[in-house]
């Protein structure tokens, strides 16, 4: 049966895992021991998985090798890939994977014979062998790493910007007649005829002088008003906005995914279970 990389089989396959990427997957032991990372995916004509290509790195020793997918147990919430019973001596006895590698029967068949467990009753024929026949080895879909995404809705709060009104200040001009008091000062002559006193005194005559065409000349003033506008600031009017704030509330009818499990017979609950991301 024809192998294929994951992403040659479906281009789209991040899309078809909702975003879950296997690829760049950190892989370690139940130990808790880091060997390495995930490479790449073998995939039958079906799409099922069938076998991680893994770059294992173990005392100083690197080496890219093909697990059988029924030996690993994939925690995308914890970026992980744990890998069931991988030594250092089956890394070592392993073919090596290389990308001109042709993945054919036999040297499937190599990478089974470190793998099968010394009890397996499967007699390999060429013919006639499948991969139902060792589920411990390829049976991952159905044993492990079924993952279920419970879904919630939530309320998201935007605030966007609305114009809700607009003022306008502006100026013009008023015209009234205005009135000022000026205090002015205007001359005139005033002329007087009087009798000398004493009357009918006689004037001696060496004192006399008759002269013709005696004029006596007074200049005569008066003010006049001098008016003149000028401009004064009269008052400033200073226009600013400032901002309010208040809290609306809003409220609607959510939905959010529980899950169920339902149980048959005696099952022995995982005592290290300590959070949901927890690979069942």
């Amino acid at each position: 049966m024809p192998l294929h990389k994951l992403e040659h089989f479906d281009p789209n396959y991040r899309e078809t895992f909702g975003g879950d990427d296997v690829k760049a997957l950190d892989v370690y032991t139940h130990g808790g021991e880091r060997i390495g990372s995930v490479a790449d995916v073998l995939v039958d004509q079906d799409g099922r998985f069938r076998y991680l290509v893994l770059d294992t790195s173990l005392d100083f020793v690197s080496k890219k090798i093909l697990l059988p997918i029924g030996l690993s147990r994939i925690n995308y919430p914890e970026r992980r890939v744990s890998v069931n019973g991988l030594s250092k001596q089956q890394i070592e006895n392993l073919p090596e994977y290389r990308e001109d590698v042709i993945v054919d029967e036999e040297y499937e068949e190599k990478v089974r014979s470190i793998f099968r467990s010394s009890t397996s009753n499967v007699i390999y024929d060429r013919e006639t062998y499948n991969y139902q026949q060792e589920p411990a080895l390829y049976d991952w879909n159905e044993q492990y790493n079924q993952t279920f995404r419970l879904y919630e809705e939530r309320l998201i709060a935007n605030k966007h910007r609305v114009k809700t009104g607009e003022v306008a200040v502006s100026k013009h001009i008023e015209t009234e007649t205005a009135r000022v008091a000026v205090p002015v000062q205007k001359e005139r002559v005033l002329i007087e005829r009087v009798l000398p006193t004493p009357g009918g005194t006689v004037v001696d005559p060496s004192e006399l002088k008759f002269q013709e065409g005696e004029v006596a000349r007074i200049e005569v003033y008066e003010e006049m008003p001098s008016i003149h506008k000028e401009a004064f600031v009269r008052e400033e009017i200073r226009v600013k906005k400032v901002v309010e704030r208040d809290t609306v509330e809003a409220q609607d009818t959510i939905r959010r995914e529980e899950l169920d499990v339902n149980t048959a017979g005696e099952l022995r609950g995982n005592e290290n279970a300590g959070t949901t991301h927890q690979a069942m």
